[in-house]
């Protein structure tokens, strides 16, 4: 029994190999310091929480979810309000607006909606997994554009020779951006638009992490872009600014065919989310935001404690913009090694986590991702092993 085709084109998954190195680790009895995937570790809000319990009593609830039904257009209205708040974008909740079992999934079922095997897609490189693996799970062509620390890890779009941007359906942006952590201004989106305006070609954002700028100004959504409607979508989740990643829930919204399209696939695909689950995310994107703030902050001060640890112990690390990651290039002492063979040193001499480079994409060589998912406690005492990794003589 074969796989299809398709799979075989995929990249190993690095988070395995890890997990296989973790577990190796904690038999020998090391207590493992695990900052590689991005689960967030704190609780969502009291109040989303309480309204989540209070729904799963009700027998109705546990029925199939429909798109008619009152809590799923009560969650669409819900989102569309958000975005009127959040960035002042108008959006119908009937047409620019669907809810998702959590954006990668969205990601993942947008690229088999629209891409043939002849269809290029556009993906900055280093960038998060399912934007480069979902283009080869659908059986599309996969463009890997290089983004660099010198050209603020935004891709270079006019660089595109027309043999490109003639076969290519759809370009990938996400700021701010996940491994690398930088962000883009409005500015920046507004070029982007205006590249793509004689291109038949679908801008896919993903802003999952809008709430995650430690200075400057908030984060803006592609649709703040005038015309930006005509031909791009955004993509969001609850994971990451509520806390809910193990909830499974997100939302795509943006121009309406697209929509529609993605829609159809879902509909031979899944059943909808949960019903208990969407009033609870209704509660979090309508109440109080104060817990979002005081995520942020929380992260801002792991970003400090950890950057500001690591620069001290004399591995040179930028710090972060957005994002709750730290992005750091191999120490010059392991310049040697792949990020894969300095991801399993890390766990195997500090008992640390972290994510390979190459997990994000061929040009993420060279470098490792930490995600702040551990206390400040934790995180001073992950800084004091590498430390004296750094320092062990060879």
């Amino acid at each position: 029994m074969h796989e299809a085709n398709r799979l075989k084109r995929l990249p190993l998954y690095l988070f395995t190999i890890l997990d296989e190195l973790k577990e190796k680790a904690k038999a020998q009895g090391v207590e493992v310091i695990d900052l590689g995937m991005g689960s967030p570790d704190l609780p969502p809000a009291k109040h989303i929480v309480d309204e989540l319990c209070e729904q799963t009593r009700h027998v109705i609830n546990h029925r199939y979810s429909r798109p008619t039904g009152d809590v799923e257009k009560a969650f669409k209205k819900a989102i569309a309000d958000w975005y009127k708040t959040k960035f002042n974008v108008d959006l119908d909740p009937r047409t620019e607006v669907l809810p998702l079992i959590g954006s990668k999934e969205g990601i993942a079922n947008f690229c088999l909606t629209f891409l043939n095997n002849d269809d290029i897609a556009i993906v900055p490189s280093p960038g998060y997994p399912v934007h480069f693996n979902g283009p080869i799970m659908a059986g599309g062509i996969l463009y890997s554009m290089p983004i660099s620390k010198e050209n603020g890890y935004k891709p270079d779009l006019k660089s595109l020779g027309r043999e490109i941007t003639r076969m290519a359906k759809i370009l990938f942006l996400s700021y701010p951006h996940n491994p690398t952590t930088a962000v883009a201004d409005l500015a920046y989106l507004e070029s982007v638009v205006d590249w793509a305006k004689d291109k038949d070609i679908i801008i896919a954002y993903d802003n999952a992490y809008s709430d995650f700028v430690f200075e400057g100004p908030p984060a803006p959504s592609i649709l703040q872009v005038k015309g930006a409607k005509d031909k791009c979508v955004e993509f969001h989740t609850l994971s990451k600014s509520y806390n809910m990643a193990g909830w499974r829930i997100g939302t795509v919204v943006g121009n309406s065919n697209i929509i529609r399209s993605l829609e159809k696939t879902k509909s031979y695909i899944d059943f909808g989310l949960f019903r208990p689950i969407q009033y609870a995310a209704i509660k979090a994107l309508t109440g109080p935001q104060d817990c979002v703030k005081e995520l942020v902050a929380t992260y801002k001060k792991r970003r400090d404690v950890f950057v500001d640890g690591l620069n001290k112990a004399g591995w040179e690390i930028d710090k972060p913009q957005g994002t709750f990651y730290v992005w750091a290039h191999i120490p010059p002492k392991y310049s040697a090694l792949t990020s894969m063979e300095f991801s399993a040193l890390l766990v195997e001499e500090a008992g640390v986590v972290s994510s390979p480079g190459t997990g994000f994409g061929e040009f993420g060589e060279g470098f490792v991702r930490f995600a702040l998912v551990e206390p400040e406690d934790k995180l001073k005492i992950a800084v004091d092993r590498i430390k004296k990794l750094l320092e062990k003589k060879d």
